[in-house]
């Protein structure tokens, strides 16, 4: 029925600018009557709202190309959206801005502000943060789903080699991925341990043999037992380079470079060993191979692998660099203060054991650390009174930061776990689509979804073939209008 004549549309002027400014309309938002003006609308001339003052003189085809419904007798126009959202999205005609409300998904925010067609540039810096965030949680979600399904997918087209250096990659890298993974961690944990205890028992006077020189060196069995921990790190190391997808991000990564450190300066002493004495005196070979050994020490940082614990806590390190840097600060000025009124404080005395600012230092250390080793400590009444305000500042200053630095470990570990718990519903729901035939659909879905990026990957209407609560839908560009009259009939 074209109704562009309709006497019930008496404010419809196509070619009047000013009466379209006094047009008033109604927007029935979830239940929410919304009244606004022409004025208002006009602002922002290709929003929904504003196309809605000149879509009456279309017709009902115009009419519902914007709306759900419409009641001519009200001129009220209907739309099932979220009420909530629309509340804030409206603020753009008023303050030029846009803030999301506490409790509203960023990423339904924004799917709103695209169905109501209004620029995301409105949208507040505070708010946007929220959207980034999301974005990025998104992302993660599509990359562990992603490195999921490349695990289980086995692609026929792909040379022997290529097949093996993917079992050889999930093998060493993935003990979730099949039993014997799981006990190559276990026996990669084992050494990592057996290795640093043996590095510690080594230097216990007791258990070391005498040289025939004289010098004291580890025993025998230990050598044997570190030389067999060293041939495991380095074969790991070796297939775990071999296998890897990318080599130079390997090579690169902080956790890797951990490991050749662990490594390297075996080979180092023995290389001195046998040929540094041609090349140097005897002595001098002996001190390098034993600054070598210190080296050792970094192995323990291996244990990091396979302890999401130490990783957890490494970002929470990361994330606190601001918290940590005031520390310091405050730590840096209090040690230079106090330092400087204990040693004129304590010059009045004889037996003073403050012979200089610099040497205060130590003293202001331990003091504001809470140590108190007692090889420095005043002797006057003032120096004593200068010592306890600065142990209770150094109380107050350590306290301080806590607090922050707990709550980035405890968000991201909460974040891991529900990150981790949305990948496994993704899957779950891709095997329900596959017992449909649906699998193949799936994965190309995912895959088009890592490849998209920054581009917005969790946007796509394509995520409506995995009906999951982490993703989020948009209505498809084939938008389906239920009119007034289609209800009647």
């Amino acid at each position: 029925i074209e109704m562009a004549g309709d006497s019930r549309f008496p404010d419809v002027d196509t070619d009047g600018s000013e009466k379209n400014e006094e047009t008033e309309i109604v927007v029935n938002v979830g239940g929410v009557r919304q009244v606004f003006y022409g004025d208002n609308l006009n602002q922002y001339p290709e929003t929904r709202l504003a196309e809605l003052i000149n879509c009456l003189s279309g017709g009902y085809d115009s009419i519902f190309s914007l709306c759900d419904d419409y009641d001519p007798g009200k001129r009220e126009f209907y739309f099932d959206r979220d009420p909530d959202a629309f509340k804030c999205i409206i603020d753009v005609y008023y303050f030029g801005e846009i803030h999301m409300k506490k409790g509203i998904c960023p990423i339904c925010f924004k799917n709103e502000m695209e169905f109501w067609k209004v620029d995301l540039k409105f949208l507040d810096d505070c708010c946007k943060t929220h959207l980034s965030e999301k974005k990025e949680e998104l992302e993660e979600i599509a990359r562990r789903v992603q490195l999921i399904l490349d695990d289980l997918g086995v692609d026929a087209s792909e040379s022997r080699w290529k097949r093996c250096q993917k079992y050889i990659w999930k093998f060493l890298e993935k003990p979730e991925s099949s039993y014997p993974a799981r006990v190559i961690a276990v026996l990669s944990f084992l050494f990592i341990l057996i290795s640093s205890v043996v590095m510690c028992v080594g230097t216990i006077p007791d258990l070391q043999v005498v040289d025939a020189e004289g010098n004291r060196m580890e025993h025998p069995t230990l050598d044997s037992i570190e030389t067999a921990c060293i041939g495991w790190f380095t074969v790991e190391y070796v297939l775990r380079l071999i296998s890897s997808p990318n080599k130079l991000y390997f090579a690169l990564s902080f956790m890797n470079i951990v490991d050749v450190l662990a490594i390297l300066p075996f080979y180092v002493s023995l290389t001195l060993t046998h040929l540094g004495a041609k090349l140097m005196e005897l002595s001098n070979v002996q001190q390098a191979v034993q600054a070598l050994r210190i080296m050792r020490i970094a192995r323990i940082f291996k244990l990091a692998r396979h302890s999401s614990g130490l990783q957890t806590l490494t970002y929470a390190l990361k994330r606190s660099f601001k918290e940590l840097g005031l520390l310091l600060m405050y730590l840096a000025v209090g040690i230079f203060v106090f330092s400087a009124l204990g040693y004129t404080m304590e010059q009045s005395h004889p037996e003073t054991l403050f012979k200089s600012i610099p040497q205060s230092f130590w003293w202001a250390i331990i003091t504001m650390t809470t140590v108190g080793y007692g090889d420095i400590y005043p002797k006057t009444t003032l120096g004593k009174l200068n010592a306890a305000i600065s142990f209770l500042c150094g109380v107050i200053a350590i306290a301080l930061p806590i607090h922050p630095i707990i709550n980035n470990f405890v968000r991201y570990y909460n974040k891991q776990r529900v990150l981790e718990t949305a990948a496994k519903h993704e899957l779950e729901l891709m095997e329900l689509n596959s017992a449909e035939g649906k699998a193949a659909s799936s994965r190309s879905e995912i895959e088009d979804l890592a490849r998209e990026g920054n581009e917005g990957p969790f946007y796509s209407s394509r995520l409506k073939v995995s009906h999951s609560d982490t993703f989020i839908h948009l209505m498809s560009e084939e938008k389906h209008y239920r009119t007034r009259l289609q209800s009647c009939k």
